[in-house]
């Protein structure tokens, strides 16, 4: 099976997940892409769905799938989306599409969160993908420095992108990330940084890996 392939079976297996009559939330991402055409098929039977990035928002409009503004919704039963990496703890390495701020927050609003990924993104130790950091442009060079200083690490900014939120990214190539939850909370302590693409605090319920041998399920301890 190809990559492609994979995700899709992957997106399909998520349904599972989805509990008729309630607001989910949904990723960006080409795996998430896979998700919201599978969720066309049972767009009916939710009230709608609220999107972590203007793209998701467009092509769930696209399929006919209400979008719900977070601020007019009490809750979301799940949040399903992808990853760049995932540890064995469900720890995720997110960010590569540029929409980590509005997922974080999705995610965090979710009674229940289901990453959706093909088996090459679980890894033993998170960081050979480049972190994303989202941060104020005028802080941009600040944060560089404090990142080399006490972080360690190579951020480079990401060439003409400019996030949902009128922010940069700069993407931190060359670390370890032995300790997700540590290492997000000290990014979050540096000044002009917006979010970070470590989702430890707030890490994966469950991980569905696509493989050639069928549909994996990984849950969280």
């Amino acid at each position: 099976m190809t990559q492609d392939e994979l995700k899709n079976e992957v997106a399909k297996a998520a349904l599972e997940y989805v509990t008729p009559g309630t607001i989910i939330g949904v990723g960006t991402g080409s795996t998430a892409n896979f998700f919201i055409d599978q969720l066309a098929t049972i767009k009916d039977s939710i009230q709608g769905a609220v999107a972590s990035s203007i793209e998701t928002a467009n092509r769930l409009k696209r399929h006919g799938i209400n979008v719900i503004n977070l601020n007019k919704v009490e809750e979301i039963s799940v949040y399903i989306d992808g990853a760049d990496e995932s540890d064995h703890q469900l720890n995720l390495l997110k960010g590569g599409g540029g929409a980590l701020t509005r997922e974080k927050i999705v995610a965090a609003f979710s009674k229940q969160f289901v990453c959706i990924a093909d088996e090459s993104k679980l890894v033993d130790v998170m960081g050979k993908f480049p972190l994303p950091i989202e941060v104020i442009p005028m802080a941009a060079s600040f944060v560089k420095r404090e990142i080399v200083k006490s972080i360690g690490g190579n951020p480079v900014l990401r060439e003409e992108l400019t996030t949902d939120n009128g922010n940069l990214i700069l993407d931190i190539h060359g670390l370890t990330i032995d300790e997700p939850k540590i290492l997000e909370n000290r990014l979050n302590n540096i000044v002009g940084i917006v979010t970070n693409g470590l989702f430890a605090n707030r890490g994966a319920d469950i991980l569905l890996l696509g493989s050639k041998g069928g549909v994996k399920t990984i849950v969280s301890d």
